[in-house]
């Protein structure tokens, strides 16, 4: 069966056209951080790859032999909120069926017993230590969707890896990535009782924060060119200009418009068709109307005030676009969501063609949803 493009979750290279995730982050520095004992954060935007190079570098790590890699997922917990039991409970159970999967052996379940009376505020430090004392490596973690927790048990998770920080590697991980949408540097925590502390306050530990970027249009062209080795289907020349365009290398765009206009176009799926411009054109638009998840979730950061405050002045035109009188803050928290990018001499601009259709589409919209009329005998509710 010939292999796909990818457009939900992470990518499994014998199923989908994939780019080594290895080499789309720093290997070198991610490796040289690891060696010096760093605790460390990689961040994107959503359904940039993070994930599938998380999962690559832990196989790579675990082939080489010398360290035990982990990798552990905690968006679960989001559903818990500010529920520390649940969610510490969550993520050493979670801990613990990873690491028996890569151990092959009971040690993981055993150590989850011994924690399980421990209080919750201690209970992910001291599984840890009790893990990190009785592996025969030192233990490299890598936890993943890091800010999808909130209030007390993002700082409680934060916390107790601070904690244990001093007591590394015989005692507790060597290093330890923290992978999310944001730097941890970045989070505003709102605690239970309404207390509000930094990312940067309870995980001060942290010594480096790396992004991982969007495809080049080489990179663009290395994917679909998988592609085309393996059905013979070409690419016209002239698609190339239209993708970079129309997804700025998001990768999960590249991969949508690639599946769009090679296999839901279904006059497409006979591999003698050569893929035009026009073709590229037509999926983008399909893309937008259907409301794909990804579109779904960009739309519905188009509702969050702070990035209302950022994108509304844009849409005006550039000569009333001051991002002086926007709040640094805003203006980080909207490029690390992927909506707009940033580049030295540059003014601030929304990243792709796809988003400067979505969003002025979406916005205006919005503000027809939200007025108030006051005709007799209508009563029209405003979100």
């Amino acid at each position: 069966m010939e292999r796909f493009f990818n457009t939900a979750g992470p990518n499994d290279p014998t199923d989908n056209y994939t780019l080594d995730p290895l080499k789309r982050i720093d290997l070198e520095e991610v490796l040289t951080l690891i060696r010096r004992k760093r605790y460390f954060v990689l961040h994107a935007p959503r359904q940039t790859g993070k994930t599938s190079c998380l999962l690559a570098l832990r196989d790579y790590l675990n082939a080489h032999g010398d360290y035990i890699a982990v990798y552990v997922n905690v968006e679960a917990g989001q559903a818990a909120r500010n529920d520390v039991a649940r969610v510490i409970g969550a993520t050493c159970d979670n801990l613990a069926d990873e690491l028996q999967r890569v151990l092959g052996n009971s040690l993981p379940t055993e150590v989850r017993q011994e924690v399980a009376r421990i209080e919750p505020t201690a209970m992910l430090q001291a599984f840890l230590r009790r893990i990190s004392e009785r592996v025969p490596k030192p233990m490299m973690l890598i936890i993943d969707e890091i800010d999808a927790l909130v209030g007390d048990s993002l700082v409680s998770v934060l916390r107790q890896l601070r904690a244990g920080y001093a007591n590394r590697p015989a005692h507790f991980p060597a290093s330890v990535i923290l992978c999310g949408v944001r730097d941890v540097r970045d989070y505003r925590i709102v605690l239970s009782n309404q207390d509000i502390i930094t990312g940067g306050s309870a995980f001060n530990i942290k010594s480096e924060s790396l992004r991982l970027g969007n495809f080049t249009i080489d990179e663009i062209r290395e994917l679909y060119g998988q592609h085309t080795a393996e059905t013979g289907q070409r690419f016209d020349e002239g698609c190339f200009p239209m993708v970079w365009e129309a997804t700025g290398g998001q990768p999960w765009l590249v991969n949508a418009l690639a599946h769009e206009v090679t296999d839901r176009m279904r006059e497409n799926r006979d591999r003698s068709v050569v893929i035009t411009a026009e073709m590229i054109y037509r999926a983008q638009e399909r893309i937008i109307y259907r409301r794909d998840t990804h579109i779904d979730i960009l739309i519905d950061k188009l509702r969050e005030p702070r990035v209302r405050r950022v994108i509304e002045p844009m849409l005006t035109g550039s000569d009333e676009f001051d991002p002086e009188q926007i709040p640094d803050d805003d203006i980080q928290y909207v490029t690390d969501l992927g909506l707009i990018k940033k580049e030295r001499g540059k003014p601030i601009e929304i990243t792709c063609g796809i988003y400067r259709e979505i969003i002025p589409r979406e916005l205006t919209w919005s503000k027809q949803q939200t007025m108030v009329t006051r005709e007799p005998g209508n009563v029209i509710l405003s979100n």
